[in-house]
């Protein structure tokens, strides 16, 4: 088990690298951001953020999400 601090992506600051620990919602918003790329152990950049919206680098492709979307993808540091 890992020791690392677990947060939401909406609280992760610009330029900061984390990694994917958990993806919460009903399955289709689950399969809908793994195919994204949010999936568990996946390396996520925020690029930049405002009110809790972010916009994240994952696998190549920039993102943009809402804070409701962002605060379902839990990241460790």
């Amino acid at each position: 088990m890992t020791s690392a601090a677990q947060l939401p992506l909406a609280m992760v600051g610009p330029q900061e690298v984390a990694r994917v620990a958990r993806v919460r919602g009903d399955a289709d918003l689950r399969q809908h951001l793994a195919e994204l790329g949010f999936v568990e152990g996946s390396e996520v950049k925020v690029v930049s953020r405002a009110a809790g919206d972010v916009i994240v680098s994952v696998k190549g492709a920039r993102l943009a999400l809402n804070r409701s979307m962002a605060n379902r993808i839990t990241v460790t540091l």
